[in-house]
């Protein structure tokens, strides 16, 4: 892993133990629909800020445009594909979210294990193909400028907010595995 995209990798992990959260949420439906809602409420928070505001504009504003210069046939791949990919979580999170505010908690938990599953399988292809291609495509100087780039975007974004969000989802994934 280069350490210039480490940032984006860790991301990525902190993204993956939210899921997990996800999917253990759904033994709270019928048991207690309180804690479920609230627990959706705060993943659904999670990923629209962390995930999508935090994470994915890294890769929107900076990374990807970056990747596009240095190779325009990546503008008609993979690129396209990873924009697309983040369009539709950002849709699939506005459904679940109509489920919730709906209390259609069988729903709620259906869409979430597939956006779940859904944004395992574009973090799988961003780690083993998008960030490998832009390890190769990019000298060291360029993704210490990219990286110092990406920092800056959580500046301007808010450095407390998004370490709120992460701890968020640590007390999540330690009260999702202490349930059991």
């Amino acid at each position: 892993m280069n350490t210039y995209l480490k940032l984006l990798y860790d991301e990525h992990s902190i993204i993956i133990n939210a899921i997990e959260v996800a999917k253990k949420s759904e033994s709270l439906i019928g048991k207690d629909d309180i804690l479920y809602e609230k627990t959706i409420r705060n993943l659904i928070d999670f990923f629209r800020n962390y995930a999508d505001k935090y994470h994915h504009t890294k890769e929107e504003m900076i990374l990807f445009p970056e990747m596009e210069k240095k190779n325009e046939l990546l503008q008609d791949g993979v690129i396209k594909e990873m924009f697309d990919n983040h369009e539709e979580f950002r849709e699939m999170i506005a459904s679940i979210e109509k489920n919730l505010d709906q209390k259609n908690f069988i729903n709620t938990q259906k869409e979430l294990d597939a956006y779940g599953e859904a944004l395992l399988d574009h973090i799988a292809v961003e780690n083993e193909e998008v960030f490998q291609m832009a390890e190769t495509i990019f000298d060291d100087d360029e993704l210490e400028r990219i990286s110092f780039r990406f920092l800056d975007s959580d500046r301007e974004l808010g450095d407390k907010r998004k370490e709120e969000l992460k701890e968020l989802a640590d007390l999540l994934r330690k009260q999702a595995f202490l349930s059991d």
